[in-house]
């Protein structure tokens, strides 16, 4: 029922072990220090954000340049009702120019 005090070390010592690994595992050690540094933290999510933004900007232009290829593929193909309602739309671009 009583145990000594070198059983009660091991155990504990066993289970800081577990501990340590599971931290160092996690990063939880180094996202608690980052938590504690404001100017870390505010430095990374401006240059998370602008790295976003450029991000963004460049696959919507790569999307849109790879629908607008399509868009003129499909109108070359002369698909009487979809040729026709891209070319309306084609026209009412222009015109608003």
């Amino acid at each position: 029922m009583f145990k000594s005090k070198k059983d009660i070390e091991i155990k504990l010592l066993k289970q800081i072990d577990k501990l340590n690994y599971a931290l160092t595992r996690n990063n939880v050690i180094e996202l608690v220090d980052l938590m504690g540094n404001r100017k870390e933290i505010i430095k990374r999510n401006l240059i998370s954000g602008i790295f976003r933004g450029i991000g963004i900007g460049i696959g919507v232009t790569i999307i849109t340049s790879i629908i607008i290829v399509i868009l003129q593929k499909i109108v070359t193909l002369n698909i009487p009702i979809i040729g026709e309602y891209i070319g309306d739309i084609v026209d009412i671009v222009q015109k608003s120019r």
